[in-house]
C-alpha cells in the first residue's frame, strides 16, 4: 500500500470514520504501537446470547429466572492505559486555506477516530471529550466493543463551535478525570499560551501523560496569500482587516514561530509530547512521531 493513498483529498472523500480509522491501522501501522500495560483485574462488560454447546461456566442465572433466557456475562480485563481524547471544536479549527484541504477539525476528528479504533483493538479504555469554550459531550473511558461505536457517534456529530478558552476547558476536564491515564489533545492551540500550560500542567499533576497533537493548516504558518484580502476571526466574524499578505508575512511569521517555539519550550519543560501536524500531511505521517515515540519508550 502506498503512503499517498490516504492523503487528505482522498480521506476528504471517503466519508466514514470507520472506514478511515480501519484503513490507517490495519494499512499502515498495525504493529507499531503494542500497549505496554497488562490486565490487573476484571470487570462486567456486556451480556450476549449463550450458544448451545458453549461453557455455562459465565452463565448468568439471575438473568435466566427473570427471562427464561440464558445469557452469557461477558468479562473485560481492565488495563493500566485509559486514554481520553480531547477534541477542540472552536471556530477556528474550521479553516481550511485551500479548496478541497480538509478543515483543521476534520483532520482532528479523523486522528482521533483512527487513535480510538487502534487502542481499543487492543482493550485500552478510550475516552472522549469534545469542546469549545465549554465542555460540549463526554464520553466515560470504557473498552467493551460498542465504546468505539458510541465514540465515532460524537465525532460524526461534532458541533460548529464558538470561542476558544481551552486553559480553563483543560482545567475543568482534568478535575473529572481522577485516574491516571493518557490524555490526547487534538487542537490548534490558538490561545493564550499561559492559560494553554497551566490547564496542560495540571493534567501532568494529575499524574497523566500528555500528548498534544497540534493541527495547523500550512496557510496559517507561512501567510501564502497573493493580493489584497479581506481577513475574518472565525471566532469574531463580525470583525475584519484589509490587507496584503506579502506586506505583512515576515512579521507574521516572525511572531508566530516565536509563539510555537514558546509551546515547544515549555511542553518539553512539562514532559509533554507536542506533536506538530499541518492538515496537508497524510494521517499515517501525521501519526507515525506519535507511535514511535511509545514504540520507544515501552
Amino acid at each position: 500500500m502506498k503512503a499517498e493513498i490516504l492523503s487528505p483529498e482522498l480521506v476528504s472523500q471517503l466519508g466514514r470514520l470507520d472506514l478511515i480509522a480501519r484503513l490507517v491501522v490495519e494499512g499502515f501501522l498495525t504493529g507499531l504501537h503494542k500497549s505496554p500495560y497488562h490486565g490487573f483485574s476484571s470487570e462486567f462488560a456486556e451480556y450476549r446470547r449463550y450458544i448451545p454447546g458453549e461453557s455455562i461456566a459465565h452463565m448468568d442465572w439471575r438473568v435466566y429466572a427473570k427471562t427464561d433466557r440464558h445469557y452469557l456475562t461477558v468479562i473485560s480485563d481492565e488495563t493500566n492505559l485509559r486514554a481520553t481524547l480531547l477534541v477542540d471544536c472552536s471556530a477556528s479549527m474550521r479553516f481550511s486555506g485551500e479548496e478541497g484541504r480538509l478543515s483543521k477539525v476534520a483532520y482532528a476528528r479523523l486522528l482521533a477516530a483512527t487513535l480510538a479504533y487502534m487502542l481499543l483493538r487492543q482493550n485500552d479504555a478510550v475516552g472522549l471529550v469534545t469542546f469549545d469554550e465549554r465542555p460540549l459531550a463526554m464520553v466515560p473511558a470504557r473498552s467493551v466493543r460498542r465504546q468505539l461505536f458510541q465514540i465515532l457517534k460524537e465525532l460524526e456529530l461534532l458541533p460548529v463551535g464558538h470561542g476558544t478558552r481551552l486553559g480553563p476547558v483543560l482545567h475543568r476536564v482534568a478535575e473529572r478525570i481522577h485516574r491516571r491515564g493518557l490524555i490526547l489533545l487534538f487542537s490548534d492551540l490558538m490561545d493564550d499560551p499561559d492559560e494553554v500550560l497551566a490547564g496542560l500542567k495540571h493534567f501532568r499533576h494529575g499524574g497523566h501523560e500528555v500528548v498534544v497533537f497540534q493541527i495547523l493548516d500550512p496557510r496559517e504558518i507561512e501567510l501564502d496569500y497573493r493580493g489584497e484580502y479581506d481577513f475574518v476571526a472565525l471566532e469574531e466574524p463580525d470583525s475584519s482587516l484589509r490587507a496584503e499578505p506579502a506586506h505583512l508575512r515576515r512579521g507574521y511569521q516572525k511572531r508566530f514561530e516565536a509563539w510555537r517555539d514558546r509551546l515547544r519550550r515549555d511542553c518539553r519543560r512539562q514532559l509533554i509530547d507536542l506533536v506538530e501536524m499541518t492538515t496537508d500531511m497524510p494521517l499515517e505521517k501525521g501519526l507515525g512521531a506519535y507511535l514511535q515515540k511509545r514504540r520507544r519508550l515501552y
